[in-house]
């Protein structure tokens, strides 16, 4: 689950301004995307320049292509983004259906706000894809954030030493073709209860990290 916080600060009052929107990939025109890949440019960007790269030019999306995004625009333009993409993942062995979620972005401003925004408007989504979970991974860094934001809120369950194997987006003749990490795994119920997450600590998305 990439996620990143933009260096450019604004006023609080901002954050009241957002306006929320639901856009499906085909949605999106050519000026959509260059506007999304300057806001992840720059929102990732500060995290080293490598996570960056894959924002050049109108590129708006790292690995996998989500298929729906909830966006915030304000008066400054693009406020906050996340992204999502069904897909069957393997738990311990056990094929499920998931929404993965990444590509997360949010301007300092919104810090704190933003992502239980995004899910908030997401969620309606996630009840009429008719999806069991919503699912994504973070470094273990950013765990007392995820943990303020939606865990003590009642959104979702973070998982601790899990696992979870990807394919590289490209294929490069010195790197392996795959990578395992250890993450922290955050999981959304939709369609069912947390209880029925299967068990195991290895997770294989079966390819590139949204």
């Amino acid at each position: 689950m990439n996620i990143a916080v933009s260096p450019t600060a604004e006023v609080p009052s901002a954050r009241a301004q957002v306006q929320w929107s639901r856009r499906w990939e085909s949605e999106l025109q050519l000026s959509d995307h260059a506007e999304l890949a300057e806001f992840f440019r720059k929102s990732y960007g500060p995290t080293g320049s490598f996570n960056a790269q894959p924002f050049e030019g109108n590129r708006s999306w790292a690995g996998a292509r989500p298929e729906l995004r909830v966006i915030g625009y304000d008066a400054l333009g693009v406020a906050a983004h996340i992204g999502l993409l069904r897909r069957f993942i393997n738990v311990g062995g056990a094929d499920l259906l998931v929404a993965e979620l990444g590509l997360y972005a949010v301007r300092p401003d919104l810090e704190g706000h933003g992502i239980s925004h995004a899910m908030r408007v997401m969620y309606p989504a996630l009840q009429e894809l008719g999806v069991p979970f919503a699912f994504g991974a973070v470094r273990s860094a950013l765990e007392k954030h995820l943990t303020r934001l939606v865990e003590r809120q009642g959104l979702a369950t973070l998982m601790r030493g899990i696992r979870v194997r990807s394919t590289l987006p490209d294929v490069y003749p010195n790197l392996s073709p795959t990578r395992i990490e250890d993450v922290i795994v955050v999981v959304f119920p939709v369609g069912r209860s947390i209880s029925e997450w299967p068990a195991g600590t290895v997770i294989d998305r079966n390819g590139p990290e949204l």
